[in-house]
């Protein structure tokens, strides 16, 4: 029987693969080209392992294994080509092993694409629509046709490696997941600014997760979801799998690397949807916006041209606490979440700028309306460096819905300040946080405990006088006296010092007149 496949083999060769494009094209691009083949061949040695065992039970009937594998999980269809006059020529499975075959052929960025665009039709449910975004057939990306031929087929034979032997004996669904995640961390790391657009740092991404606390069956959304990361995380903090997942996502392609690594993660049924959440939102129900137990989310930082021009008008009436700039989208992502919390119930953690805790005009007002609707619960600074798409350092704001007028929390007015931009893991390219960490910040915000430099329980009154300012440093104050200094001391370490500065001159003296210099 083979070997199960350690995480870090798979890892390693799966960001070997990337070589194939390294130099040639931009990381940002070439990640689709990698994640996609890595969900083709998973979900080919998925089917080949199940086709083989149930071949076992039903004997050659194909149609009776297809039938039981296509309910159980999805269909990798038959392709038929055929000449100019219709004759089939070729028939053979939409999947890895058949590109495999035919890696030499002149037109294996159009196979490529057809066997996606097949397995895509066949299973629209799931699938539908994850593969339009990417073209393993595109001059501008791959290069001419025999560049574009020769790294198709590099990529091909990558992926056949026993470090890449994906069926379900030698490798559990929790670690092909991890290794999707692995390579958009690997990915964001290397994609610089652009890394935003798809990419939380994991460790962010689980402390937001912990942070806002999800529990069994808890509807759980991130309007801004990039490839899901968050919602994953936020899905792991529930035992079982009694919770439903729902995103959105402005980005296409992106949007089909959040609905693969559902896939990939078995969360077929998580609903993430292709859509502007700021202007055409795509979570509605009966022309209302759907409403979630938990809302979580890293929106893009101080997002300009996000659609103010139509906010006024908004048929969700999300901006009735005052319409944010038209420059910095921050507030419209915010706006969104909160009305998208259960009335009294629901929960909000969101990742943003600092600027958001203290800039003024409309997004001042915006959040002194919420915080003198008692929805904020805390304000948490986090060190700077832990992007890299930006070093700024962030904060995450979390408001709680049961602080509402009826909610099991109306009686609470306080916020809870958290400083912990001093203590992360120095990394050379990128801070990260360590589990102490994060432990110290879920167990600081969930007792409301106040600690020396590190925390602050404010009063409503006292925010109220700091004009609804939420720079961390009004309420926790970090500031280190330095030590008196002694003259005396001081002065008795000089004296030490020229003693020996003049015996070292002398000595040199020495030295050189024995030199005859």
């Amino acid at each position: 029987m083979s070997e199960k496949l350690h995480q870090q083999d798979i890892n390693n060769a799966a960001w070997a693969a990337c070589d194939t494009f390294r130099g040639a094209v931009d990381p940002s691009q070439y990640k689709d080209y990698i994640l996609v083949m890595l969900f083709l061949k998973y979900i080919s040695d998925v089917w080949n392992d199940h086709y083989e065992t149930y071949q076992k039970q039903y004997g050659d009937d194909d149609v009776r294994i297809r039938r039981k594998l296509e309910r159980e999980r999805f269909l990798l269809p038959y392709i038929e080509l055929k000449d100019d006059e219709g004759e089939v020529t070729e028939k053979f499975v939409a999947n890895y092993y058949s590109l495999l075959e035919r890696r030499n052929e002149n037109n294996i960025g159009e196979l490529i694409n057809i066997v996606l665009d097949a397995i895509e039709e066949a299973n629209k449910l799931k699938l539908e629509g994850v593969f339009r975004n990417i073209d393993f057939n595109s001059e501008s990306n791959l290069g001419k046709a025999k560049d574009r031929n020769r790294r198709l087929k590099q990529l091909l034979e990558d992926f056949n490696k026993p470090q890449l032997d994906l069926r379900p004996h030698r490798v559990s669904e929790d670690v092909i997941g991890n290794t999707y995640i692995y390579l958009i961390e690997r990915f964001g790391a290397d994609a610089g600014k652009k890394a935003g657009e798809f990419y939380t740092p994991h460790k962010v991404s689980e402390l937001v997760a912990k942070l806002a606390n999800p529990k069994a069956g808890d509807r759980i959304c991130d309007p801004a979801c990039g490839s899901a990361g968050l919602l994953i995380e936020a899905a792991r903090q529930i035992d079982g799998n009694d919770f439903a997942l729902f995103g959105m996502e402005v980005n296409g392609s992106t949007w089909a690397l959040a609905r693969m690594n559902m896939f990939l993660h078995s969360f077929d049924s998580a609903r993430i949807e292709w859509c502007n959440t700021l202007t055409s939102p795509a979570l509605v129900e009966q022309d209302k916006l759907m409403k979630f137990d938990i809302v979580v989310a890293n929106p893009p930082f101080s997002l300009d041209k996000w659609g103010a021009e139509e906010a006024e008008s908004d048929r969700f009436n999300r901006y009735w606490r005052g319409i944010p700039p038209k420059s910095k989208g921050d507030f419209a992502f915010i706006s969104h979440m909160v009305e998208a919390a259960i009335e009294k119930e629901g929960r909000i953690a969101v990742v943003v700028p600092h600027g958001v805790l203290f800039r003024g005009a409309a997004e001042g007002r915006i959040r002194q309306k919420m915080i003198e609707d008692n929805l904020l619960d805390a304000v948490i600074g986090l060190p700077s460096g832990l992007f890299p798409s930006t070093s700024i350092p962030v904060a995450i704001l979390i408001f709680d819905k049961s602080r509402e007028r009826g909610g099991v929390n109306d009686m609470r007015k306080d916020v809870i300040f958290i400083d912990a931009s001093s203590e992360y893991q120095s990394g050379k390219n990128q801070n990260t946080l360590t589990e102490e960490h994060l432990d110290k910040i879920v167990s600081t915000y969930k007792n409301r405990e106040v600690i020396n430099k590190y925390s602050h329980l404010a009063t409503m009154e006292e925010i109220a006088e700091n004009d609804y300012n939420l720079n961390i440093s009004r309420y926790v104050d970090t500031f280190e006296e330095e030590a008196p200094i002694d003259i005396a001391v001081v002065q008795s370490e000089i004296d030490v010092l020229e003693n020996e500065l003049v015996a070292v001159r002398a000595k040199m003296a020495e030295h050189l007149k024995e030199l005859g210099l």
